[in-house]
């Protein structure tokens, strides 16, 4: 009878230890809510999608990120709390970001993490992410003045609130983009907006720039260019550029798919079909009236982060290889999701795993 249990129980053990060694490796995708920043979460919802409920985790962070560090970090320690996750993917990578990291390394330093559009101290968090992706804010300030200038701006009005100009890289950006418009002979115009993290939330900050551009319009007119540091004030700035006849060279976050569909009434049933979509906003440019006052960049710069991310991720969780700082295999792999993408690292020595991304720009209607 002895050795009948005895073989019963080295056959559960077998059985219980061959359960664990099938069970399929995951990955966590953290992004903001619909809201905040539906292009990461539609691109978090795409991954689910693409390797299954079973092997990828999405949760989001709050919408007031700033006053809610701690539920970040608690989304972030829960997802870490799976054992069969391996990865994480984390963008935008809100503050809160450095110290649930910090706290998932305390119980778990074998996840990888991947960060996309860092939201903290580049030096610091470059420190706690694997590697990070970052779309290149200091070259952009003086491009976007340039490409300002080309679509006929003789003004750029540049949109923001003291968090997002307490950020060193948005900061840099807006220095820059001054700078360069100095040398351009453009008059460059900095209005403080609400914070769309603040009391007044997402729809005061929506209708103070639905109601300000007409009044920028008005002084400066219609040869204003339009720039707001905030994904959720994208769409009201469109709207009221179309409106006003007035120019958008891009968004904080360049994409195609990022506010202009809604903002000029197009219906979009894939997010992933660029040459669509690029001829879709063409064609509504050219019908508005707007055509060569309309720019974004080709790539879904934050999708590509996620989209790109993952599949770093998943190799890793899959063991396809271990080192997980590998910085030429995953270029290739934001590249394959971006596309024409030019990378560098912010720092060669001090940060080269935090890459800087520049993509490709396309004027509607010219």
């Amino acid at each position: 009878m002895r050795k009948v249990l005895k073989g019963l129980l080295v056959f559960a053990l077998l059985l219980a230890f061959g359960t664990v060694a099938m069970a399929a490796p995951k990955i966590g995708v953290v992004t903001g809510t619909v809201s905040q920043g539906e292009e990461e979460y539609r691109a978090g919802e795409e991954t689910v999608e693409k390797y299954g409920k079973d092997r990828v985790i999405h949760v989001t962070y709050p919408d007031k990120f700033m006053d809610e560090q701690e539920t970040t970090i608690s989304q972030v320690m829960a997802v870490a709390s799976d054992p069969e996750v391996k990865a994480i993917v984390i963008c935008q990578a809100v503050p809160g970001t450095a110290a649930a990291i910090d706290k998932v390394k305390e119980v778990r330093d074998d996840i990888l993490f991947v960060i996309g559009n860092p939201h903290e101290e580049p030096y610091m968090i470059a420190g706690k992410g694997d590697v990070l992706f970052e779309i290149d804010q200091p070259n952009r300030g003086a491009a976007i003045a340039e490409k300002s200038k080309e679509m006929g701006a003789k003004t750029l009005v540049h949109y923001s609130f003291p968090r997002h100009m307490s950020y060193p890289l948005l900061a840099e950006r807006r220095a820059r983009m001054e700078e360069a418009c100095k040398k351009l002979g453009l008059e460059f115009v900095f209005v403080n907006a609400p914070d769309p993290t603040g009391e007044g939330g997402v729809p005061a900050a929506q209708q103070f720039i639905l109601e300000d551009v007409p009044r920028q319009v008005e002084k400066y007119g219609p040869e204003t260019a339009f720039f707001s540091t905030n994904c959720s004030m994208q769409e009201p700035l469109i709207k009221a550029v179309v409106k006003t006849k007035a120019i958008y060279p891009e968004q904080c976050c360049p994409s195609p798919f990022h506010a202009l569909p809604n903002a000029l009434g197009l219906e979009v049933e894939s997010k992933g079909d660029v040459p669509y979509i690029l001829k879709a906003i063409d064609e509504k440019v050219r019908e508005l009236g707007v055509g060569g006052r309309i720019s974004t960049w080709t790539a879904p710069i934050h999708m590509s982060f996620i989209r790109g991310g993952a599949e770093y991720a998943m190799d890793f969780a899959n063991g396809k290889f271990e080192d997980k700082q590998d910085i030429a295999r995953v270029k290739l792999m934001l590249e394959k999701a971006a596309g024409a993408v030019r990378i560098r690292p912010y720092d060669e020595e001090k940060a080269p795993n935090l890459l800087m991304v520049v993509g490709e720009s396309i004027i509607f209607g010219k």
